[in-house]
């Protein structure tokens, strides 16, 4: 039996350490620019961390009924000692894996929403529920690792810079730092960078959210375009997905429809802050923690999303096909990350015969995931 400070010096250097110092790296934005140039993969598009996540585990080949057949051993959950393990299935997660793979090079599967459809108890969100688990601790890896950006001594009005107080916002979406480099000179400039095939690789898309949007241009009039000046003002962190902090994971589950309404999903106005800056249309006073903005970088699940009332869709339709969502009263946003969702049969039935959701039938790549037909199999589940 151990005294309670010897208890409390070992978790500080067993966990506290490790997450806050190891993990817990910041610099300038130049400093980043040295780490991308030395390690391009940080620049890597959700798709493409979520199949290196996997794959990182490594695979296993072998023959069924004359069929070559790759077992992933990540779905072995070896995380969590098999906690979450998924048997039986590897021909449907070869589906997954294919539809993955494809996405990450940019076929076509990253403008849809991956749809798991089953019957009920087939781990459906099981499935899911190991892809954000796998997430949150490639992130912290050196291979998984993840960087964003927040802006330090800013003044918070800008009419009156050198007397108004000055404070850190940090980027609400978790945006790439590389995004701070404007969109048009962006692939020359990532070319000069890391090399021209890598260039290709790992493309950056997109642009600022609405918050740092505003920020940049304040403080690019404030220093008369001294791009320079303007980047003293950004600090990059780097950042670990979390589903508990919503960084980088986030969950959509369909309510009440009288008690839900789509600002859930794209953010909604702070109501106490439009006294302080003086509109509902200042970003500083909007929250952008919708389920798609705090799922940006990484993977967002749509629980029963069939169930979705139609309203809902619209803003599924758009952050599929375009990567982009609309928050109240701002332009359209961008947003990187994985859209995964799973269904019953009988919904799924009812999207099938439904005329007005074609569109999203257009949207979805299906995937089954049936029951187990192997007793072999079924017996290592209990």
């Amino acid at each position: 039996m151990g005294n309670t400070n010897s208890l409390l010096e070992k978790i500080q250097k067993r966990y506290f350490d490790n997450e806050f110092r190891a993990l817990g790296w910041h610099g300038t934005f130049q400093d980043y620019l040295e780490i991308v140039r030395k390690d391009p993969k940080v620049l890597r598009t959700a798709y493409q961390r979520l199949y290196d996540m996997v794959m990182s585990y490594g695979t296993e080949e072998y023959e069924d009924s004359r069929k070559k057949m790759v077992h992933y051993k990540f779905f072995d959950d070896p995380i969590d000692n098999g906690k979450d393990a998924v048997f039986g299935l590897d021909a449907y997660l070869m589906k997954f894996m294919n539809i993955l793979k494809a996405a990450a090079y940019r076929y076509g599967p990253e403008r849809r929403v991956i749809l798991l459809h089953g019957p009920v108890g087939s781990s459906k969100s099981t499935i899911v529920r190991l892809l954000k688990k796998g997430l949150e601790h490639y992130s912290r890896t050196d291979d998984g690792a993840i960087y964003s950006f927040e802006w330090v001594n800013v003044p918070k009005f800008f009419n009156d810079p050198d007397n108004s107080p000055r404070e850190t916002i940090a980027c609400p979406m978790h945006e790439d730092p590389m995004h701070l480099v404007p969109a048009e000179l962006r692939f020359d400039f990532i070319k000069d960078l890391i090399g021209e095939e890598n260039a290709h690789l790992y493309q950056v898309e997109g642009e600022l959210c609405p918050s740092c949007r505003q920020i940049y241009r304040d403080l690019g009039n404030m220093y008369n375009g001294d791009m320079n000046k303007v980047l003293e003002h950004v600090r990059v962190k780097r950042i670990l997905l979390s589903e508990k902090d919503r960084v980088g994971i986030g969950t959509f589950q369909p309510k009440d429809e009288k008690n839900q309404d789509s600002t859930e999903l794209t953010g909604d106005i702070n109501y106490r802050k439009i006294a302080e800056y003086g509109s509902d249309s200042d970003p500083r006073a909007f929250n952008f923690d919708g389920e798609f903005n705090v799922a940006n970088r990484g993977i967002i699940e749509f629980i029963e999303v069939l169930k979705l009332d139609v309203a809902f869709l619209y803003d599924l339709l758009g952050a599929s096909q375009e990567h982009k969502i609309k928050p109240k009263k701002f332009p359209q946003t961008d947003i990187d990350e994985v859209i995964i969702g799973h269904t019953n049969e009988p919904e799924y039935k009812k999207l099938q015969n439904n005329e007005f959701m074609e569109a999203l039938r257009d949207r979805t790549v299906k995937i089954d995931i049936p029951y187990i037909t192997r007793w072999s199999e079924e017996i290592k589940i209990y």
